[in-house]
């Protein structure tokens, strides 16, 4: 087995700054005047405006995340790459977080393999600016509308090794699956020594009895991109159906 070694490469993370004007912050920052909660509502549509417009016509997607901070010459990296490439050529448009690391892995997988690539960025102080190998993007200004809309266009999850965001993201889907919001998604988890701690742990769980055996069906535990590739597909050909694509309509100034 292939064993992984973490990141070498990090640099001292630059002091943090505020998020572009402050918004978020005071909005969890207790009662606000009704104006100003107001505009924060209006904030948030109009990024879900945003994120819908320019996403509607990219085709059904499978999400990958992972951690912005393995870069190329990583193993990480080549096996996200492979991966990304792999979600082309069933294919599905390939969808991240839009950043750099295994994120922009993913999108060039898939950019190389001549398959679609988007990314739906978030605007942060440090690490999350776009790669180079998007054929669409958008950038968020709240976390939770882009987690939205990176489950609203996919079919299933690819989870590859990553930080606090990353596990945000897996245990957010895996509720829902629970919690029934969403039927039949496919989770897989790549990188068996990353994750194998992590799916003892959730066995533990279910010994404890506060999750259910039926709650990790779904999930997929491998290093093998064909054996993922494999997964998603069984689940997808067996539960979904494909509906195309509307064209745009150009007096709504829609564009693909």
């Amino acid at each position: 087995m292939t064993s992984f070694a973490p990141p070498t490469d990090l640099n001292p993370r630059p002091p943090i700054r505020p998020l572009l004007d402050d918004s978020l912050r005071q909005s969890l920052d207790g009662p606000k005047g009704r104006r100003s909660e107001l505009r924060f509502i209006l904030q948030i549509g109009w990024q879900f405006l945003k994120g819908l417009r320019t996403l509607h016509f990219v085709g059904p997607c499978v999400t990958v995340f992972g951690s912005a901070r393995f870069r190329e010459g990583h193993p990480y990296y080549s096996l996200t790459r492979n991966m990304g490439r792999a979600i082309s050529d069933l294919g599905f448009t390939v969808m991240t977080g839009g950043g750099p690391g295994l994120m922009e892995a993913a999108n060039r997988g898939a950019f190389e393999a001549g398959g679609k690539s988007v990314g739906c960025n978030v605007r942060l102080p440090f690490e999350q600016q776009p790669n180079p190998y998007l054929h669409t993007r958008v950038t968020i200004n709240f976390f939770f509308v882009r987690k939205v809309l990176l489950l609203k266009y996919s079919y299933a999850f690819v989870v590859m090794p990553g930080g606090w965001g990353t596990m945000d993201e897996l245990f957010e889907t895996l509720t829902l699956v629970q919690t029934g919001v969403i039927h039949h998604f496919p989770v897989v988890l790549m990188g068996r020594d990353y994750y194998q701690p992590l799916l003892d742990y959730m066995r533990d769980m279910i010994r404890l009895g506060t999750i259910s055996e039926k709650d990790l069906e779904l999930v997929c535990l491998t290093d093998d991109v064909a054996e993922a590739q494999q997964h998603i597909q069984a689940y997808v050909q067996q539960h979904y159906k494909v509906i195309p694509r509307r064209k745009p309509l150009w007096w709504l100034l829609e564009r693909v």
